[in-house]
């Protein structure tokens, strides 16, 4: 190191280092300032300190975790009831595979049609995109139980059925069995008040049955269906369902299934065929005619609403339950909040405490809550013939309802931390 040069103006001292031959001492760098807690740490640590007063009282985390899953247990079955009745009232439409459908704009619900000219099936083959377009007739009848001969009414389908416009799940191998006279396909899925149609075909063969008032005899199975509208199903050709229902005229058909030709655009050919048809059709692709059918049952009839409104209901129940339980949990530590805030600790930090027991209750209660709604969800589907099976959407759903309903529960239950004042407590 060099020495500073003596100067008169500044003589050194005789201890001097630069005298003495000590080396002089460096400067120390400025102290670091203290760093904040980082991300980790500032979700981490509430998250422990909530967990760990949640597990102290045992007895309130029980019963906080029964009122999670019971609102959750409750807004699943609600979800899943909605689901299916909907999935349900549609089946029969959904089955109907068929490019375009034309039916009557004054059709609110299909078990209840309106019916149309069957003029119009020539007219929409006028249009060269078309390649064949079949009439749909639709009603009920009573349908004698084979095995007991009780009577329940069942939903027919009548059409050509190999004309190849019109399929559900099981027809094709049926087509030429269904051109005999007086035979029909039964559809599987049915109600068992039908009778146990599945095993007496297996074990007799094609056998007779009687519905209306004329003897039927049961060709093969399809798969189709409950709904709210019928118990069963039945789909037989146009000619055998004229014989049963021996009052209805041909001229007069509920619906009318239309097959484009290969590479004809649907779009294109559902706005020709609106263009060209009268007013007294409505003209609709598979998806729009399944979802005029569901407009019925959601907004037509109440129990769309019942459905939701009994979600939301468990909801505000659940709700109830966290925040009395988080409220009360505050309120026997407030002491210990305070002693928190005069160590230093921010409001910040005991509202994220608060809200971390929050989302540990929506854990803890929804887990045992899904595995509870799946085993009612298969025991009351097959219970009831309803299609409820559980999917990954509405899991998250019901999991984003539930977190929820936790989160404003714990802001709720914030409000009572005003009250942790160090200087009130000691």
């Amino acid at each position: 190191m060099n020495a500073i040069p003596r100067t008169a103006e500044a003589p050194l001292l005789p201890w001097a280092p630069e005298l003495t031959g000590e080396a002089a001492a460096e400067a120390s760098p400025p102290p670091t300032p203290p760093r904040g807690p980082g991300l980790f740490d500032a979700l981490w640590l509430p998250l422990r300190l909530a967990w760990r007063q949640l597990r102290a009282e045992r007895s309130r985390l029980a019963s906080a975790i029964a009122g999670v899953l019971f609102a959750c247990v409750l807004v699943f079955m609600q979800l899943g009831f909605r689901s299916a009745l909907f999935e349900s009232a549609t089946a029969l439409l959904s089955a109907m595979r068929a490019d375009i459908f034309l039916m009557h704009p004054m059709t609110t619900v299909s078990f209840k049609p309106e019916t149309l000219p069957r003029v119009r099936v020539s007219q929409a083959m006028a249009l060269p995109e078309v390649q064949a377009a079949v009439p749909v007739y639709l009603a009920q009848a009573t349908w004698r139980n084979p095995e007991n001969g009780s009577r329940r009414a069942v939903q027919l389908v009548g059409f050509d059925t190999e004309s190849g416009v019109m399929e559900f799940p099981g027809l094709a191998p049926l087509i030429e069995t269904l051109k005999r006279p007086d035979t029909l396909a039964f559809d599987r899925r049915s109600r068992p008040e039908f009778g146990d149609v599945a095993r007496l075909l297996a074990e007799r063969g094609p056998f007779p049955v009687q519905v209306g008032n004329r003897l039927m005899e049961v060709a093969g199975l399809v798969e189709i269906g409950p709904s709210f509208g019928a118990d069963g199903n039945v789909v037989m050709s146009e000619l055998n369902f004229r014989r049963i229902m021996k009052d209805r005229q041909a001229s007069a058909v509920d619906l009318v299934a239309i097959k484009l030709r290969p590479g004809a655009d649907r779009a294109a050919a559902v706005e020709r065929l609106r263009a060209v048809l009268p007013p007294d059709v409505l003209v609709l692709n598979g998806s729009e005619l399944v979802a005029h059918e569901r407009d019925y049952w959601e907004n037509a009839t109440p129990i769309g609403f019942i459905f939701m409104f009994g979600s939301i209901m468990g909801l505000i129940v659940g709700m109830v339950i966290v925040y009395q339980i988080l409220f009360s949990d505050i309120a026997s530590h407030l002491k210990e909040y305070a002693t928190l805030k005069a160590m230093g600790y921010s409001n910040g930090f005991l509202g994220r405490a608060v809200l971390s027991a929050a989302l540990i209750l929506a854990v803890l209660g929804f887990l045992p809550g899904f595995a509870l709604s799946a085993v009612l969800y298969d025991v009351v589907g097959k219970g009831t013939f309803l299609p409820l099976a559980m999917d990954t959407e509405r899991a998250l759903g019901v999991f984003a309802m539930i977190f929820t309903m936790c989160g404003l529960a714990g802001l709720l239950a914030m409000r009572k931390l005003r009250d942790a004042n160090p200087a009130d407590m000691f």
